[in-house]
């Protein structure tokens, strides 16, 4: 795997010197991460409230996209959220204190232990994945054509904008 990294970067480094950024495309990629970041606050602001944290939000939202039945380890949710594993504990902790996941022992290994939802926790995120889902459908159409116009193999299309906000801050949750 060391090998491979190296490689990877000079086929990126030849990639972007082959290609180089136009002022457009500079321009789409600030486009695009400034509507990524809309979201951002759309989604932080939803969790702040419905009472959880950013981070707790993710975590629910980790744990209920594991595959199969069992949940994932702490370990497991480390990697999905990209933090220490130490992190991972102290967040778990605080999840299991507030009565929204609880911890199980696998059933194929008793020293592995799987987090799960508990019934709170999985109403909880059902209402804060239907907001978010109805707010990823408003932007979609416009990353999509952000992510078309930047690839150069395709024809420039004009990015749909959204009707002027009446407000210039970002979303309020409501409820």
């Amino acid at each position: 795997m060391t090998r491979s990294r190296p490689h990877a970067t000079r086929s990126l480094r030849a990639s972007t010197a082959e290609n180089a950024l136009t002022h457009e495309d500079y321009r789409l990629l600030a486009y695009f991460r400034h509507h990524i970041r809309k979201f951002m606050v759309f989604s932080e602001t939803a969790a702040r409230a419905a009472g959880l944290t950013p981070r707790q939000h993710q975590a629910l939202l980790a744990i209920r996209g594991t595959q199969g039945r069992m949940g994932p380890t702490v370990g497991e949710l480390s990697q999905k959220l990209l933090i220490r594993h130490h992190s991972a504990v102290g967040l778990t902790n605080r999840l299991v204190k507030a009565g929204y996941i609880r911890r199980a022992v696998s059933p194929r290994d008793q020293r592995e232990v799987q987090l799960r939802l508990t019934p709170k926790a999985r109403r909880r995120l059902a209402q804060l994945s239907s907001r978010h889902r109805s707010e990823l459908n408003k932007i979609a159409p416009i990353l999509r054509a952000i992510l078309h116009e930047l690839n150069r193999d395709s024809p420039r299309e004009e990015i749909p904008h959204p009707p002027p906000s009446r407000r210039s801050r970002p979303h309020k949750a409501s409820g």
